[in-house]
């Protein structure tokens, strides 16, 4: 396989620039109740200098179309709050290794949708976990992935949203559980220089990065370059496990309460390759926020 070795990361959010290059963009999923524009002042309640939304509710598979005073009131909203990074995640109903090829085409469908929202609204990465081969074999839903991704290209030629495929924990059947699979995934797409990366702490973790050593940080990244090419890393989700190491199973816990402890995340926030980038909690944010906002103050605290 070719490595796509890179030095620097992709610049980010083309609507507004990183308000500080030289640290990372700390933020995490906010809701969009009220409509995406209210995701905005979320964040900016919270102290976001990024935020990751649904552009539609996870649960369902279609949504009326934003109207154009949602998109001018979302873009209005990025300005005024100055949000240094705005990114999405795809509905979990979606499965782009679906072997039923009724699935498969409704989940290309939504995803399609998916990519169409984030280009009216300016977010500039869509994130998806790759799919699931439900028991039709690894090679074979490889082959699903790159086809179903294929056609969500075709559908949308000259956008400038980029999907951006998670390393998965590899529960179940799901495939991108190891940076040299995910190549693999890179490779097969035929328009490939338009894909990304999001980098999940827990679903490295779950999958056999051994993030909390010096070694087991630096295996990673060093995969992360060979097969995608830092380059490519547009996000990161930070997330501690709550399951010990290896356990293949996607479950995320509060920064510094889980198996994976605060060092390998000051390691995240401290390396200069990420400089810049958006870096988001998927935790439940708790009563009142609090968990929230004391996961933010580990992650900023964690800061040199």
């Amino acid at each position: 396989m070719p490595a796509r070795r890179g030095t620097k990361p992709a610049a980010q959010t083309p609507m507004t620039a990183a308000k500080n290059n030289n640290r990372p963009l700390l933020g995490a999923h906010v809701s969009i109740a009220g409509g995406p524009a209210e995701a905005l002042n979320r964040g900016k309640e919270f102290g976001c200098d990024a935020i990751q939304i649904f552009t539609k509710s996870s649960r369902q598979w279609a949504a009326k179309p934003y109207s154009e005073e949602e998109i001018a009131a979302f873009k209005r909203n990025w300005r005024e709050t100055a949000i240094g990074a705005v990114i999405a995640h795809d509905s979990y109903l979606l499965n782009l290794g679906a072997p039923a090829e009724a699935l498969r085409k409704r989940s290309v469908g939504g995803f399609i949708d998916e990519l169409e929202r984030c280009e009216a609204l300016g977010i500039p990465n869509l994130i998806a976990h790759p799919g699931a081969h439900v028991g039709s074999g690894e090679e074979a839903g490889i082959k699903t992935i790159a086809k179903s991704i294929d056609e969500a290209h075709a559908a949308c030629k000259g956008f400038t949203v980029k999907v951006t495929l998670e390393i998965t924990a590899g529960q179940g059947t799901t495939l991108g559980y190891s940076l040299p699979q995910m190549g693999q995934i890179f490779d097969a797409v035929k328009e490939h220089d338009r894909l990304r990366l999001c980098f999940d702490t827990e679903h490295a973790f779950a999958a056999g990065y051994d993030l909390r050593s010096a070694e087991g940080y630096e295996r990673a990244f060093s995969e992360l370059d060979k097969y995608i090419g830092l380059k490519r890393l547009a996000a990161f989700h930070l997330n501690d496990s709550l399951k010990p190491f290896h356990s293949r199973v996607d479950r995320h816990q509060h920064i510094g309460k889980g198996y994976i402890g605060t060092e390998a995340f000051a390691r995240i926030v401290n390396d200069p390759r990420f400089r810049g980038l958006p870096m988001c909690l998927e935790t439940e944010p708790g009563e009142d926020n609090q968990d929230l906002a004391a996961d933010l103050a580990t992650l900023r605290g964690l800061l040199k």
